[in-house]
């Protein structure tokens, strides 16, 4: 019918009629379409001329494209990077933080369970599925919510596709151009890319290591210096971005920390996003179990916490993440989160309420813990005695581990072009790491601003969410270059 009227339209204009003057009748004056009679087909194009005199006709000129400016200066990730370095070179990679064990049994059966037998494999509820909300308020209610044990499911809670986007909508709802934000060093690298997208401007605070003699050789050496913590905000200031427990320091804030932090909050009337994602990674000898920063005083109606699955049962890919917001930022959150995922994988969301349920009344946490933290500790064996004494983490997926005494031996290695002036020297080590022993860290420098790059220039970043095997592996190759004469 389409094909009928567009003809009919080119017919009644080529005959110089009016095409409302027309009625439906009238059109059976109109050449008859035959597909039987090609002679007697009209074409809306027949008017068109083919001939290479009709600059119609020729070719077009080619495409220049430019990136928006909103990403023309951004570059590969540093993860991209040395994952084709490893890949180069068949590196043991202990650089990017994704487990690569399998994942609780109780959460994949889950996720089958849902795809398959519950069909859950349509559209759902934008803000979040029914199911997840509900069983995220009850697992959240006693610790995060001060004097107020109660969150709203409906209206307090944005499922996200992973805390990542979580933090992409933040921005998005929260953020009007020239607006700032103060991160602390070293940050994730998502962050400043984030805020900048949203037209915000990130503001950087360094957390800073105690002077040697006042170091105990674990996360907790790093600190936020409250002067110049003070010093950062400016009438500007919207926000303030917190990552605890920190990646990649593996640092456990403590309680006084908290409050210092909440005070000067409170005190500048500013928003607090807190990432959380490593919540449930928090070892036993850390100075105190995860606190929640909205349960300190003042905090809850400024507080936008993200959590994760996929950190939290080993599931990356899966990219379930959520945001748990006073209902007025939750409802900003979610009219940006509607028009990026629209919703997030509706059997998945079903697979995490599934599993938090298990892993509250099963003791899961706790026994994943455990777990972790014997891989941190394997690790941790393996890269001393590889020359590589490292920073005991409380929490997370990461050891930074001092590269200073293994850099001579390294340097031998090094062949031209390998050091780049240009580029921070953990950088190099990282990458002569990769190429001499085969074992694939990140320079923590890629979390840093320029200014604060050299606090770490002796550091690599190790992750230990690996396979026993892999981190032995790992281990033996740093010992074995590190016995060498």
């Amino acid at each position: 019918m389409t094909t009928l009227f567009a003809a009919a339209t080119v017919a009644v204009r080529s005959s110089g009629l009016s095409l409302s003057s027309l009625s439906l009748s009238s059109l059976s004056v109109l050449p008859r379409l035959s597909s039987s009679s090609s002679s007697s087909k009209i074409s809306p194009f027949a008017s068109m001329s083919t001939s290479p005199s009709n600059p119609a006709s020729a070719a077009p000129p080619p495409l220049v494209f430019s990136p928006a400016q909103r990403v023309s200066g951004f570059g590969d990730s540093v993860f991209a990077e040395f994952t084709a370095l490893a890949i180069a070179h068949s590196a043991v990679n202990l650089g990017q933080g994704f487990p690569d064990f399998a994942a609780p049994d109780f959460v994949k059966q889950a996720g089958a369970k849902h795809i398959v037998e519950s069909n859950l494999n349509q559209y759902v509820r934008s803000m979040g599925h029914v199911k997840l909300v509900n069983t995220l308020a009850r697992h959240y209610a006693p610790a995060d919510r001060h004097n107020n044990p109660s969150i709203n499911p409906m209206t307090d809670i944005v499922v996200t596709a992973g805390a990542t986007e979580g933090m992409f909508a933040t921005f998005q709802a929260i953020l009007n151009p020239g607006d700032e934000v103060i991160l602390m060093e070293p940050f994730y690298d998502a962050y400043p890319a984030q805020i900048t997208m949203a037209g915000g401007v990130p503001r950087y605070v360094p957390l800073r290591l105690k002077a040697a003699e006042a170091r105990n050789g674990t996360s907790d050496d790093w600190y936020l210096d409250l002067a110049e913590f003070r010093a950062a905000f400016t009438s500007k200031t919207k926000a303030i971005v917190l990552n605890n427990p920190h990646n990649p320091l593996g640092k456990v804030f403590r309680r006084d920390e908290l409050e210092a932090i909440a005070q000067v909050v409170c005190e500048k009337n500013v928003i607090a996003i807190s990432d959380e994602v490593y919540e449930h990674l928090v070892f036993n000898d850390a100075p105190n179990r995860h606190i929640p920063l909205s349960t300190l005083p003042g905090m809850l109606e400024r507080t936008i916490k993200l959590g994760s699955a996929g950190k939290t049962f080993s599931v990356t890919g899966w990219k379930v993440g959520w945001v748990v917001a006073p209902a007025p930022i939750a409802r900003a959150i979610f009219l940006a989160h509607q028009w990026i995922p629209f919703c997030v994988a509706a059997p998945f969301q079903e697979a995490v309420a599934d599993a938090l349920e298990h892993a509250d009344k099963s003791g899961f946490f706790d026994e994943f813990q455990v777990a972790l933290c014997k891989k941190r500790d394997r690790l941790m064996d393996g890269l001393k005695q590889g020359g590589l004494p490292g920073i005991l983490p409380h929490g997370g997926y990461f050891v930074l581990a001092d590269t200073s005494s293994i850099w001579p031996k390294l340097q031998r290695d090094l062949q031209s072009g390998d050091a780049n002036p240009s580029q921070p020297h953990d950088y190099t080590v990282c990458k002569q790491l990769t190429k001499s022993v085969g074992v694939v860290p990140i320079p923590p420098s890629s979390f840093f601003t320029p200014q604060h790059q050299p606090s770490v220039k002796d550091l690599a970043r190790f992750a230990f969410c690996k396979e026993d095997r892999v981190i032995d592996e790992a281990c033996r190759r740093l010992q074995a270059f590190g016995a060498k004469k």
